[in-house]
């Protein structure tokens, strides 16, 4: 692909504004840890929200949904879209908690929740394995995502360095990374947090235009749509945006979605397992921008409005090119049929300059705002969480910064040579994934229930694992290779197994003292039966949840409008006008709902007040 001057003139831009915003808020992020890994509490909704949704937008994510397009059509989307409900949760249960706990990474819950020794241990141990393991891999995956893009991108030559010969496309990637350390090393959080704004308007104006263009070379959205129902059979089966058709005989599920699959994903799989970035009960970086956030309600609106770009607005510009590329390049790119390659060698072919030089800047800031945030997130628990806890526990704050900042460096280093060796850790990434696939309910209950204790949380993150690892040849034997049945089986059997065994050990083992258990409750005021206890000793009564029943009817209100918008948009994009508008009504419906539920609701508990006064006062 040929860049004239003037695309290298707007990729150069981009990386001297990324670093100018490094530079400008180093001073400010260097003052403290809490400036530094959370902005101080000072961070509007609308700044963290765009944050959450940046980070998630990373250099593999247009390609791993090409991918699924060009596999299932537009409905294979659902293997990510059923996690809407988990973080609607997030929303209306936890966002409130997690600010009200007032704590500086989400590991550190373990310590106001629990008590003693097992409680620092729990919080040591994950901290370690977030911000090693589960950190560097994450990073290795994007690195190697971004050297495939640059690889079809650019076609970049080996160069001779010193002597040994270095491949162009790592310059490349080293480029970005050090740009990406450069600022996440000077400014933290703050720079994470602006950077991560520029680079999602960015990355989505790109990746836009690169739709539009896609649209053009198949002939336009007729054409489009003429092709798809050619490559699926029929219309519905690529452009419906349900897992499942209906016929004479009744619902019937796809053949690359069994209706078993299908049920575990929708009812199973959003609440029971852990995965980076859609923790049950939220946690990890969108965890870390509600901690950022000035208030409660800020916590809440940057979720609220992550939900809704994520999953409603973003997805289409990629599923869009994604559609067209089935038809550009209907065997794949290469020798070994790449589907997802199929995304990057459009934009080789059909961008003209300037947008050649958008498009390259918009990678760039996808790979870079992954890189950013888990570079500040894998540094923040390894600081605040391990460093600081159980090695030097009382040192000054510029102290503090300055170990971060080299922290940050040394995952920096790491993450290189996990990118190198990414092939041999696929074992070890499925091991760890094992271990969070039966723990989201302990999660969850952990806020609500007041018998929930460390041994709960231990017990589940072991049996889970356990049970995962050794089940699967099993399940694999009954079901071919890629069959969608073999996780939906073993996720029911490890959600059954762990769950039993937890419950299990949290009545066999004694509960965490009144002290702890009074001073959690005070501190984050979670209300509820599964609380009435506490609560009724504290001499509150028994206390509703946070937003009362109207958490419950804003759950599920949030859901609705953002699949209805996600499906409007859709039905306007393929000219179905009518169904389109009508979604979006019903989306502006469920959205004025929760607009009025938030005005009615009550002011957070006075400690809460009192925290956010003394925060802003500072």
């Amino acid at each position: 692909m040929h860049l004239t001057a003037i695309d290298w003139a707007i990729v150069v831009a981009y990386f001297a504004l990324s670093a100018g915003i490094g530079l400008a808020f180093a001073k400010k992020g260097g003052e403290s840890l809490e400036e530094y890994f959370i902005s101080g509490r000072q961070v509007s909704w609308w700044l963290a929200g765009a944050s959450m949704v940046a980070t998630t937008f990373a250099a593999d994510t247009p390609l791993v949904v090409t991918g699924i397009v060009a596999a299932n059509g537009v409905a294979g989307n659902w293997l990510w879209w059923n996690m809407l409900m988990s973080g609607m949760l997030t929303v209306f249960f936890f966002a409130r908690l997690w600010r009200r706990a007032n704590v500086m990474t989400d590991v550190e819950f373990a310590e106001i929740r629990y008590s003693g020794k097992r409680a620092a241990v729990l919080r040591g141990f994950r901290a370690l394995y977030l911000a090693i393991p589960i950190n560097l891999i994450i990073l290795g995956w994007v690195t190697r995502a971004m050297i495939k893009i640059l690889t079809i991108s650019l076609g970049l030559h080996d160069v001779q360095i010193a002597g040994f010969s270095v491949s162009g496309q790592v310059i490349a990637v080293g480029i970005c990374f050090l740009v990406t350390m450069s600022y996440s090393v000077a400014a933290g959080m703050w720079a994470v947090l602006w950077t991560d704004l520029v680079q999602f308007v960015i990355k989505m104006s790109a990746v836009i235009i690169l739709a539009v263009y896609s649209v053009r070379a198949v002939g336009g959205m007729a054409k489009l749509k003429a092709g798809v129902a050619a490559h699926f059979g029929s219309e519905a089966a690529g452009l419906s945006v349900l897992p499942v058709k209906f016929t004479g005989h009744g619902i019937e599920a796809y053949t690359w979605m069994p209706l078993l699959a299908l049920g575990v994903f929708l009812s199973v799989q959003w609440w029971a397992a852990w995965y980076p970035g859609a923790e049950p009960g939220g946690g990890g970086y969108v965890a870390q921008r509600i901690f950022s956030a000035k208030t409660e309600r800020d916590g809440v609106l940057a979720t609220l409005f992550f939900q809704v770009a994520h999953y409603a607005i973003r997805p289409w510009p990629w599923i869009i090119t994604g559609l067209a590329t089935i038809m550009l390049y209907p065997q794949g790119i290469g020798p070994t049929h790449d589907h997802e390659a199929g995304y990057v060698q459009a934009f080789v072919d059909l961008l003209p300059t300037p947008w050649r030089g958008v498009m390259l800047a918009g990678f760039a800031a996808a790979y870079m705002s992954t890189v950013g945030t888990q570079l500040n997130w894998g540094a923040s628990y390894l600081v605040n969480d391990f460093y600081k806890r159980f090695i030097n526990k009382n040192d000054t704050q510029k102290h503090y910064v300055k170990v971060s900042r080299w922290t940050t460096i040394g995952l920096f280093l790491a993450s290189a040579v996990v990118a190198w060796q990414l092939d041999t850790v696929q074992g070890a990434w499925e091991f760890l994934l094992a271990l969070g696939s039966g723990t989201g309910l302990v999660l969850i209950l952990r806020w609500y229930w007041w018998r929930v204790n460390a041994w709960s949380e231990i017990a589940a993150m072991i049996i889970s694992g356990v049970v995962s690892l050794a089940s699967h040849p099993f399940i694999v034997a009954y079901y071919p290779a890629g069959d969608p049945r073999v996780i939906a089986v073993t996720m029911l059997v490890t959600v059954v197994l762990s769950t039993a065994v937890w419950l299990a050990v949290t009545y066999l083992t004694p509960p965490e003292p009144d002290e702890t258990l009074d001073a959690f409750y005070l501190r984050v005021r979670p209300g509820g039966p599964g609380w009435a206890r506490v609560s009724e000793r504290l001499g509150f009564g028994r206390e509703s949840t946070p937003g009362g029943a109207l958490a419950w009817t804003n759950w599920i209100a949030g859901i609705v409008a953002v699949y209805s918008t996600l499906f409007g948009i859709g039905k306007l994009i393929f000219g179905e006008l009518g169904s389109g508008f009508l979604l979006l009504l019903v989306a502006a419906a469920a959205f004025a709902w929760i607009a009025k539920s938030f005005q009615s609701e009550p002011p957070p508990p006075a400690a809460a007040i009192r925290r956010e006064e003394r925060v802003a006062a500072d």
